[in-house]
C-alpha cells in the first residue's frame, strides 16, 4: 500500500470511529443518551455508615461513660438516639448483617472468620442471594465507596491470587481503602486499596484512623466535584477501638489519673450519669460483676497501675476516633451536603472487648495464646502502652464496666452487654425531634431497609441474575417522627460460640453457653443441652437484672420453642461449637498439606494461613539471593511487631534474622558482612519436644556454614497475627525486622535480587 492510499485509509477509519462516538453520544434510534446513565430516585440522600469497633454501651460520655465523643454528641442533638439498638455480638456476623439486611447466618458469615466451619451458616463467605446494600445502590445511580475495616472475606481468598469477588469492590464498593482482617497495627497497618496490598504512606506521625479519614474526605469531595447530583454511599468500618490500643500520646494525657478508683467504682459512675442523661429508664438496676471477674480492691498497687494505664489508652483511643468522625461530618458541612446527608453512626460492631484477659495485655497476641505476661514485665513496658511499640488491651473488667449497666461483653451474644450498642441517626429536615431518643427495639439488619426507604428504593427481587433471599431487617424510619410508635421488629435470635438468646415482644430468653470471653482458645462446654436458660421481661427489666425464669417456666418453654423455630429457619442448626483445633473444619486452606513451597520475587500480601504452617514443629526458611557490593532491605518477612520473623540485610550489609516471640524474648541472629554475588541464606528451627506453643533452636547459615544461634522459650499456638501477612522484598504492616529509620515503611529490599525463598517443614 502506498503512502496516500495509506493515509486516505486512515483518516476513513478516523472519521468512523468519530461517527459511532458521535452516535453512542446521542444514543442509538429509540434511546437518549440520559437513559445511558444510570439515576437515583429524585432527592436521594448521600448515606454515610459509620461502625466503630468493639465500644460498650457505656463508654462514650453521651451515653455516660468517661470518653469524651463530642461528634457523637453533637449528632445526637441534631438527630436521634437509639438506645436499644443491638448487634450479633461479634464482628464479621455483625458486619454481614448491617450491610446485607439479612440475618448473619442466613448471609453464611454467623460467625467470626477465623471460627468458620462447614455448617452453610457458618462457612465464612456470603451467600450471592444476600446483596450488599452498596450492591444495590450502585444499581441504582450511587457512588460506593468503603474505607478501614472488612473482614467479611474467607481467608482462603485474601491473597493475590484471589479471586476479588468477596473483596469489597467485588460486593459493590467502586472504592475501598483499608484492611481485611479483624485487626490491624494503628501506626503500621496491613493497607489494601481495592485489592492491591500497599505500604502506608510515609511520615513520622501517621495513624490509621486520620488516614481514613483523610482518603474519606477525598473520595466524598471528588464524587461531588465530577457528579455534582449523583448522590454517595460512604461505608466508614474504624479499626478503633478494637485492640491493640494504639493511639498519638496527645490524646492520651487528659485521662491521666482518670480511673485510679477502677473498674468497679469507674462502672457506677457510668450508670449514675446514665439515669442523669435520661439514657436509661430510672428504674433501671445495676447488674453485679461475674464472680470471675476480680473485685478491683484485690489488685496489688502494681497491677492497678498498669490497668490504669490501659484504661487511659482506650480512653484517649476512643476519643480520637471519634474526632476523625467528626473531620467526615465537618468536611460534609463545608460542602453543603450534610444536609442532603442521611448519616447513621453506630458506635460499635459488638460490646467491649475482654480479649484483653483478666490482667489485661501488652501484647495480647501472644496472652490470648496463653503466653503469660508477669506484672514486672508489664510495668517495664509502662510507658510505651498506647504507643506503636506494643500491642495492648485492655482487662477484661474494665470491658465490662464499659457496658454498664448490662451484663457480659463481646461474644457473649445470650446478654446485652454483648450485643447492644449506641446509635444516633441525623437527617436535616427528615428528623425534625433534635435530641430525641429512641427505644423500639433495633437491630444491624434494620439498616438496610432503613436506607432503602430513605432513598425510596425498593427492595431488588434480583440482583445480578440472582433471586435474592427476603429481608430480615426492619426500617427505623417509622421512628423518625414518632418516639411512641410500636416497635416493628418484634422478634430477633442471637448465636455466637454458642451464647444464643431469643428477643420477642419485650421478653427475652438468655443461654450463656459457659466459654468465659477473655478464654479465646479455650475448649467449649461439652452440652447445649446442660445450658442454664434465663428469662427477662425487658419491658420491665432494662438491664436484664431479673432472672424470671422459675417464675414464668411457660413462658421460658415458649421463647426456648421460638429460639429452636428461628435457628432452624436461619441456618443456625445444628449448634456444635467446635473447639479452636476443629475451626475451618473442611474448608479451603492455602496452607494445609504443603512442606516445601518455593516464593518468587514479586510476592506480597500472602496471608499467614496460606504458607506452610509452622506452628508446633521445626520448619526452615532458605533464600537465594544475588547481591551487589551495597546491599540492604528485606528478603521475607512474616507477620510483625506483635510476633513473628524477618530475614533481612542491614545498613552494614550484614544478613539478619529477626524472631519475635512475642514480648516473651526477640532473637536477632547476625552474620558477617555479604560480599557481591549469589548467597543462600537459611534459617533453620528446631522445635523443642512434645507439645503445643513450646519454644525451639535457631540458627542462621550464609553458603552452607552457621554463623549465629539462639533459642526462644514459646512459639505461637496458633497465629503469629491476625491480620499481618507472609511479603518477600518488603515487611507489609509493622516491622517484624529491627529496621533503620528510612523515607521508606518497610525496608525494602535494594541491591539485591531475590531469586527463591522456600519455606519447608521439618
Amino acid at each position: 500500500m502506498n503512502t496516500r492510499v495509506w493515509f486516505a485509509a486512515c483518516l476513513f477509519g478516523l472519521a468512523g470511529i468519530t461517527s459511532n462516538i458521535a452516535l453512542a453520544q446521542a444514543g442509538s434510534p429509540g434511546t437518549a443518551a440520559a437513559d445511558l446513565e444510570r439515576k437515583a430516585p429524585a432527592g436521594a440522600p448521600n448515606v454515610v455508615l459509620i461502625m466503630l469497633d468493639d465500644v460498650g454501651f457505656g463508654a462514650a460520655a453521651p451515653f455516660g461513660g468517661p470518653a469524651a465523643t463530642p461528634t457523637f454528641d453533637v449528632l445526637a442533638d441534631e438527630g436521634l438516639r437509639y438506645n436499644r439498638f443491638h448487634t450479633t455480638a461479634i464482628c464479621s456476623p455483625t458486619r454481614a448483617s448491617l450491610l446485607t439486611g439479612r440475618n448473619p447466618h442466613v448471609t453464611g458469615i454467623g460467625a467470626v472468620m477465623n471460627s468458620a466451619d462447614d455448617r452453610p451458616g457458618y462457612n465464612g463467605f456470603q451467600n450471592r442471594d444476600t446483596a450488599t446494600i452498596a450492591e444495590i445502590l450502585r444499581e441504582q445511580g450511587y457512588s460506593t465507596a468503603a474505607f478501614g475495616k472488612w473482614h467479611q472475606t474467607p481467608p482462603w481468598e485474601t491473597s493475590q491470587s484471589g479471586p476479588f469477588d468477596r473483596w469489597p469492590t467485588g460486593q459493590g464498593f467502586e472504592k475501598f481503602y483499608g484492611f481485611q482482617g479483624g485487626e490491624t497495627d494503628q501506626f503500621e497497618p496491613t493497607l489494601y486499596d481495592g485489592t492491591t496490598p500497599i505500604m502506608r504512606p510515609a511520615g513520622k506521625h501517621y495513624h490509621l484512623t486520620e488516614d481514613l479519614a483523610d482518603r474519606a474526605i477525598a473520595w466524598m469531595h471528588s464524587q461531588k466535584s465530577v457528579t455534582p447530583d449523583k448522590p454517595f454511599f460512604l461505608y466508614f468500618a474504624t479499626g478503633g477501638i478494637h485492640a491493640p490500643i494504639q493511639v498519638p500520646a496527645e490524646w492520651i494525657e487528659p485521662y491521666r489519673g482518670k480511673f485510679d478508683g477502677g473498674w468497679d467504682v469507674l462502672r457506677e459512675e457510668i450508670f449514675e450519669r446514665q439515669k442523669q442523661l435520661g439514657i436509661i429508664p430510672a428504674n433501671t438496676e445495676l447488674t453485679p460483676r461475674p464472680d470471675s471477674m476480680p473485685a478491683w480492691d484485690t489488685l496489688t498497687p502494681d497491677q492497678k497501675t498498669v490497668a490504669e494505664r490501659l484504661m487511659e489508652s482506650y480512653a484517649g483511643f476512643l476519643a480520637h476516633t471519634d474526632a476523625q468522625v467528626g473531620r467526615l461530618v465537618q468536611a460534609l458541612k463545608d460542602s453543603g451536603e450534610f444536609d442532603n446527608t442521611l448519616f447513621i453512626y453506630i458506635l460499635g460492631d459488638n460490646g467491649a472487648s475482654a480479649e484483653g484477659g483478666l490482667q489485661g495485655s501488652i501484647n495480647y497476641a501472644g496472652t490470648i495464646q496463653g503466653v503469660p505476661e508477669p506484672i514486672d514485665y508489664q510495668l517495664s513496658r509502662l510507658d510505651q502502652i498506647g504507643g506503636p511499640q506494643v500491642y495492648a488491651h485492655v482487662n477484661a473488667a474494665w470491658a465490662w464496666a464499659t457496658n454498664a449497666p448490662f451484663q457480659w461483653t463481646k461474644t457473649v451474644a445470650s446478654h446485652l452487654g454483648g450485643t447492644r450498642t449506641p446509635m444516633v441517626i441525623t437527617w436535616p429536615h427528615h428528623i425534625e425531634d433534635a435530641g430525641g431518643l429512641r427505644s423500639q427495639f433495633g437491630h444491624v439488619n434494620d439498616i438496610v431497609p432503613t436506607i432503602l426507604e430513605a432513598a425510596q428504593i425498593e427492595m431488588p427481587t434480583v440482583v445480578d441474575g440472582v433471586r435474592q433471599a427476603p429481608l430480615n431487617g426492619a426500617s427505623l424510619v417509622y421512628t423518625f417522627a414518632d418516639a411512641n410508635a410500636p416497635e416493628r421488629h418484634t422478634t430477633q435470635y442471637f448465636e455466637v460460640f454458642g451464647n444464643r438468646a431469643i428477643y420477642h415482644d419485650g421478653w427475652m430468653a438468655s443461654a450463656f453457653h459457659g466459654r468465659l470471653p477473655w478464654n479465646v482458645m479455650s475448649k467449649p462446654s461439652a452440652s447445649f443441652d446442660a445450658d442454664r436458660w434465663e428469662l427477662y421481661d425487658l419491658r420491665n427489666d432494662f438491664s436484664q437484672a431479673h432472672d424470671l425464669a422459675a417464675k414464668y417456666p411457660e413462658k421460658l418453654a415458649e421463647l426456648k420453642a421460638l429460639f429452636m423455630e428461628e435457628a432452624a429457619a436461619n441456618r443456625v442448626l445444628p449448634l456444635i461449637n467446635p473447639p479452636p483445633s476443629q475451626r475451618q473444619r473442611n474448608l479451603p486452606d492455602l496452607g494445609a498439606g504443603r512442606t516445601h513451597v518455593s516464593y518468587y520475587a514479586g510476592t506480597v500480601g500472602v496471608p499467614e494461613s496460606a504458607i506452610p504452617h509452622t506452628y508446633n514443629r521445626s520448619w526452615s526458611v532458605e533464600a537465594n539471593v544475588d547481591t551487589t557490593d551495597n546491599p540492604q532491605g528485606v528478603i521475607a518477612a512474616l507477620s510483625g511487631t506483635a510476633a513473628g520473623w524477618s530475614l533481612y540485610i542491614d545498613t552494614r550489609h550484614r544478613p539478619v534474622f529477626t524472631y519475635r516471640a512475642f514480648d516473651v524474648k526477640t532473637a536477632n541472629l547476625v552474620g558477617p558482612p555479604l560480599t557481591a554475588g549469589s548467597q543462600v541464606l537459611q534459617v533453620d528451627f528446631d522445635y523443642a519436644g512434645e507439645g503445643r506453643g513450646k519454644g525451639g533452636k535457631l540458627t542462621l547459615s550464609v553458603n552452607g556454614g552457621a554463623v549465629a544461634t539462639d533459642t526462644v522459650p514459646v512459639t505461637p499456638l496458633a497465629f503469629y497475627s491476625i491480620d499481618e501477612t507472609f511479603d518477600l522484598g518488603i515487611d507489609r504492616g509493622s516491622p517484624a525486622g529491627h529496621y533503620p529509620n528510612t523515607a521508606q515503611p518497610g525496608y525494602p529490599i535494594e541491591g539485591a535480587d531475590i531469586r527463591s525463598v522456600t519455606i519447608g517443614l521439618r
